[in-house]
């Protein structure tokens, strides 16, 4: 059984959220948005300091790579684990303790490490709590997505979350760049200790948000049930003709895309012959690509509609993907990251507020939750076979078919419901 929003059971298209209220003011002078926005900000500089210091950690006790490896792997698992019951969580309490209840397990977890690490290193600690807090943070992350148009509005979906796409994106760069200065100057441990903190003050931020009340869940004939509520995110998904293609289509977006970092280090470093500096700047410059992306797509989506604004989004990131393997020079290659991921965060941004627009808010974190399992379900299969390809082919070859897949996707997209979509948010 799919479950229909009321306006598409009376046969109507849902409104269009692009045409703004008169004195709808923008997300920056919200005092609730802005607050929430500082706080999310915090929690993502948070997770991008365990991701640089915990693995430090573990090289520093151990001098093993492939324990580092672990590490991350088992931190990934749990975040895809926890994707699939996150939903069904995050739908059944109260945002503001799941919000504020998030960041302070995370402080406290990453708070245990500098102070079991006062006598001695402890890495079994490690395997049990970064699992945790990348469950915990599946929570959050899926968490924050159903509050945003309640402190916004719906006609400001799209500027809201592309401010804090940016800010993701930046804290993303910052935080293993401070994460490794502090580990340098102090010790990873104390880096670790820093990530707690930050924790801590995004709980405290978070406690200051009025969030408006979540409207009841009005499906006729459901009752709650952990199978029927597991069902439920993927049941809307399917149903929703604009969603059940963009799911398809991001799928395999991301099944194709997901190994570019790989890829893009591959390439400056053993084609090119540069060093780790070189690789870190190509990959800042990438960053900047990326939040210069988020900051524009709502202007853009104002402008086209949001089905040439992803599309084109996607055709864009394709090109740019295609013609990475074969560029020899330095500025090339970081001109080309910079506009697949700018091209990506518009994408990105453009079908998260859709997503926000068309389902209804007692559903919106099962549907979230859905929406990312099965977008990243087979993603880490397509970074293992696109990097074992460019190391037995070249990058050229590799990159170009790759992107060519990507811009066939976006040639596809006037075909299905995705030409359609409406909302210039």
């Amino acid at each position: 059984m799919t479950y229909e929003a009321p306006e598409e059971r009376a046969g109507r298209r849902p409104p269009d959220t692009g045409r703004i209220r008169p004195g709808a003011r923008p997300p920056g002078r919200r005092r609730d948005f802005g607050i929430f926005w500082a706080a999310q900000t915090l929690s993502v500089l948070g997770d991008s300091f365990a991701l640089i210091a915990l693995p430090l950690l573990v090289l520093e006790a151990t001098g093993s790579v492939a324990r580092m490896g672990l590490l991350t792997a088992a931190g990934g698992a749990a975040s895809v684990v926890a994707a699939v019951f996150a939903g069904v969580v995050v739908d059944r309490v109260d945002p503001r303790r799941l919000l504020i209840g998030c960041d302070l397990v995370r402080m406290v977890l990453y708070g245990l490490v500098p102070l079991v690490w006062l006598s001695g290193p402890q890495i079994p600690l490690l395997y049990a709590v970064l699992p945790l807090c990348e469950a915990v943070g599946m929570l959050f992350a899926v968490g924050y997505v159903t509050v945003v148009r309640g402190l916004v509005g719906p006609e400001r979906l799209t500027e809201a979350n592309g401010r804090l796409n940016a800010t993701a994106a930046a804290a993303g760069v910052l935080g293993p760049l401070c994460a490794g200065v502090v580990a340098a100057w102090s010790g990873p441990a104390a880096a670790v200790g820093v990530n707690a903190a930050s924790f801590g003050v995004s709980a405290a931020c978070l406690a200051l948000v009025r969030f408006r009340a979540r409207p009841a869940d009005d499906r006729p004939g459901e009752r709650a049930g952990l199978w029927r509520d597991l069902r439920a995110g993927i049941a809307f998904l399917y149903g929703h003709p604009v969603l059940r293609a963009l799911t398809a289509a991001l799928s395999l977006f991301s099944f194709l895309t997901l190994g570019l970092n790989d890829l893009v280090v591959y390439h400056l470093k053993h084609d090119l012959g540069h060093d780790d500096g070189t690789v870190g700047a190509v990959l800042a410059v990438g960053a900047l690509g990326a939040v210069t992306g988020a900051l524009l797509v709502a202007r853009v989506r104002r402008r086209l509609g949001f089905g040439p604004t992803w599309t084109g989004a996607v055709a864009v990131s394709g090109l740019a993907l295609a013609g990475l393997g074969g560029a020899r020079d330095v500025p090339v290659v970081a001109a080309l990251s910079a506009a697949f991921l700018a091209a990506v965060a518009v994408a990105g941004t453009c079908s998260m507020s859709l997503r926000q627009e068309v389902t209804p808010e007692p559903l919106l974190g099962r549907v979230t939750a859905a929406f990312w399992t099965l977008q990243y379900a087979a993603a880490p299969a397509g970074a293992a076979l696109l990097t074992w390809a460019a190391e037995r082919h070249g990058t050229a070859p590799v990159a170009l078919a790759a992107g060519a897949c990507c811009v066939l996707i976006a040639l596809a997209a006037p075909a299905t419901p995705i030409r359609t979509a409406g909302g210039r948010a």
